[in-house]
């Protein structure tokens, strides 16, 4: 079951949904006023790094050979991202970004767990920017920063901003408690999983 707007924020009340820093404000004041809640779904924000594989690598991606983190760290470039110096993606190009905010899905056996799955944004999403490839779950028991798989698919490049709300987080129920099974990206900081 999704959960409201305010039901988000009840959890984040109740420890059962971390999100750091908190996004704000929790209800507009004025009409007009950018709310990052919309009824079923809360916005994240876009860190200050971009991440890609670096250009001409004599090399195939074999995932058999070690953990995706361990592939990507020494064969990318990571840019810093500022409100003067964004980011152009070019159109065909993929590239790692992270969400500034940590999101936290804490398991307990008294309270049902949540789980979350990460989707765009629609202004975005109509200029041809895709946020995640095939992977928007973000799994009960998870804590870290969101990896974006950042995909321009749009006919012109798109400039990325830090702080930009890029995705909106869709907040769920689980059924039953899960056994412990941590994400290998679990508590990660960076676009790579480091």
């Amino acid at each position: 079951m999704m959960l409201s707007n305010r039901e988000i924020q009840i959890a984040m009340d109740t420890g059962r949904l971390i999100i750091d820093p908190e996004p704000l404000p929790r209800a507009p004041s004025y009409v007009g006023e950018s709310c990052p809640y919309s009824t079923s779904s809360v916005d994240l924000t876009l860190g200050d790094e971009i991440s890609y594989f670096r250009e001409s690598l004599a090399m195939n991606i074999d995932l058999r050979k070690g953990q995706f983190r361990d592939l990507f760290g020494p064969n990318s470039v990571t840019h810093r991202i500022t409100q003067q110096q964004p980011y152009s993606l070019e159109p065909g190009k993929l590239v790692l970004g992270k969400t500034r905010q940590i999101v936290s899905f804490p398991m307990t056996e008294s309270e049902t767990c949540l789980a979350g799955r990460i989707e765009g944004k629609s202004s975005y999403a109509r200029c041809g920017l895709l946020v995640h490839f095939t992977a928007p779950t973000v799994h009960a028991g998870f804590s870290g920063t969101i990896t974006l798989e950042l995909i321009n698919q749009g006919p012109l490049p798109i400039l990325l901003y830090p702080d930009a709300p890029i995705c909106q987080l869709i907040v769920e129920e689980v059924k039953g408690l899960p056994f412990v099974n941590p994400s290998r990206f679990q508590n990660q900081s960076t676009a790579g999983g480091a």
